[in-house]
């Protein structure tokens, strides 16, 4: 059975939208989790104010250690994911680099035709 050449192509078309979509989220999710550390850090320091440590097993040490868990994992899942697809979408890039449009080889211009 033939290889259609045309289906290669497919993946590479998505490929380079799918880079940026993934390097966009990437950065993103690594900004939002900046920003959580730094609010997570800001509660701590405030309820330390007090005389309390973030360290004790009371009640409302545990609601502040755990304030932004869900932000946290959710970022942490949504960058792996945008990560592992900017990698695919490279490799996919990478592969298809070279496969030119065999329809339109484009003008063949050499040093003396770019000189006039």
């Amino acid at each position: 059975m033939p290889r259609n050449p045309g289906t290669a192509k497919k993946p590479a078309r998505y490929a380079r939208p799918a880079l940026v979509v993934g390097a966009v989220l990437a950065v993103v999710c690594l900004a939002l989790l900046v920003i959580i550390f730094f609010l997570d850090t800001f509660n701590a320091t405030v309820y330390s104010v007090g005389g309390n440590n973030i360290g004790d097993n009371t009640q409302e040490a545990r609601d502040i250690r755990g304030l932004y868990s869900g932000a946290r994992a959710a970022g942490t899942a949504v960058l792996v994911v945008s990560l592992l697809v900017v990698a695919g979408s490279s490799v996919v890039l990478y592969r298809t680099r070279n496969r030119g449009n065999s329809s339109d080889p484009g003008e063949d211009v050499d040093f003396d035709d770019l000189g006039r």
